[in-house]
């Protein structure tokens, strides 16, 4: 868009499926608004993803594009694949047309295939953004078709990427943990001066690490400390009633207020996707990583670079268990010195500022000025 022209700048978003995709996008979605209050936005995404729920609910115009698993072994479905392509394409390329878009953004996912060959085909400017370590097929074929590609960890392998970061929501982005403390410590009934773990493992939780906490539960009370545990929907944890201090282990399936939780927590015991290693990073909470033992890798490539600066440590999956809280995790959580100078170290490799430098380079390839 040139700089006389009057049409608003129009943005569309494309990706979707995971958390790890949707929130990058919202947090991107929500930063052009701040710089270009009058932004016209739509985004692509799927049926099933955690997107058709959030994206609405954020305010944003959702359209539903056809999810195109790409078949990884002869059958039925590599058969079809062309003609869903086709269709997913034309979906895509509907909405860009439809938006009169000045450029497409994908964060990867099923549905970012057929947005970058549909902006291709339309002759608009792609951006992407890669939130893992190691990239996928999505955005491994979007490179192809742009130089502006935006990395979240400098170890990432695509061409022209530029290290941005994670774009981080709002309320991660801004948060003041001292400021917060006071009403984390109250929202979740725990005491003030006492070292604070946290543990989770994503939405749906990690079994091995709710076992080994639960564990080493009265270890950790007799200890001193005090545990915010988060296990996961439908993964119920028991600290026995009459555990000394077992007021002081809380367990919730879940918690909407993770800035809360971060605001508390003076070490976390988690898993490694993308956006639990940048959230952590950003607002200087030490971690003890356990990366997810399936899949490609990326959960550990993830946590390398934060660990390598000496803001975490990394422990393999089949290490975690009861005893190895009561030798690792108890002397750390109660070393407050350690810990501050882990603190630092994290805050220092942390990036809060990423949704910005992503804007940024949106704007430059949309031609927008303002």
């Amino acid at each position: 868009m040139s700089a006389g022209t009057r049409r608003p700048l129009s943005v569309v978003l494309a990706g979707g499926g995971s958390a790890g995709h949707v929130n990058p996008l919202l947090a991107t979605a929500d930063a052009l608004r701040r710089h270009v209050p009058d932004v016209t936005i739509g985004v692509l995404g799927t049926a099933e993803g955690l997107e058709a729920r959030l994206v609405p609910a954020r305010g944003y115009e959702l359209t539903v594009v056809p999810k195109v698993p790409f078949p990884r072994r002869p059958g039925p479905g590599l058969v079809r694949f062309p003609g869903s392509l086709r269709r997913a394409v034309g979906t895509a390329l509907a909405a860009v047309r439809g938006a009169d878009a000045d450029v497409v953004v994908g964060f990867g996912g099923y549905v970012s295939t057929p947005a970058y060959l549909a902006a291709r085909r339309a002759g608009v400017p792609i951006v992407i953004h890669e939130q893992n370590a190691r990239p996928g097929l999505a955005n491994r074929l979007g490179a192809r078709f742009t130089r502006r590609v935006a990395t979240t960890f400098e170890s990432t392998r695509l061409p022209h990427a530029t290290t941005v970061g994670l774009p981080l929501r709002e309320e991660i982005r801004g948060l003041d943990r001292d400021a917060l403390r006071a009403e984390a410590l109250a929202e979740f009934g725990l005491d003030e001066g006492r070292p604070t773990l946290l543990v989770f493992g994503g939405s749906l939780g990690a079994q091995r690490i709710n076992q080994a906490l639960a564990g080493a539960a009265g270890d950790l009370l007799a200890a001193g400390v005090q545990v915010l545990h988060l296990t996961g929907a439908g993964k119920d944890v028991v600290v026995a009633a009459g555990e000394p201090g077992s007021a002081r282990y809380v367990a919730l399936p879940y918690t909407d207020r993770m800035d809360l939780a971060y605001a508390l927590a003076d070490l976390a015991v988690c898993r490694s996707g993308a956006g639990t290693v940048c959230e952590l990073a950003a607002v200087g909470v030490p971690a003890v990583y356990v990366p997810l033992p399936v899949g490609n890798g990326e959960q550990r490539l993830n946590a390398a670079g934060v660990v390598a600066a000496g803001g975490g440590t990394l422990v393999e999956d089949a290490r975690v268990d009861a005893d190895w809280v009561r030798a690792e995790v108890v002397p750390l959580v109660t070393d407050r010195d350690r810990l501050a100078r882990m603190a630092h170290a994290a805050a220092g490799h942390g990036q809060r500022d990423a949704a910005d430098r992503l804007v940024a380079l949106i704007l430059e390839a949309a031609g927008h000025q303002g």
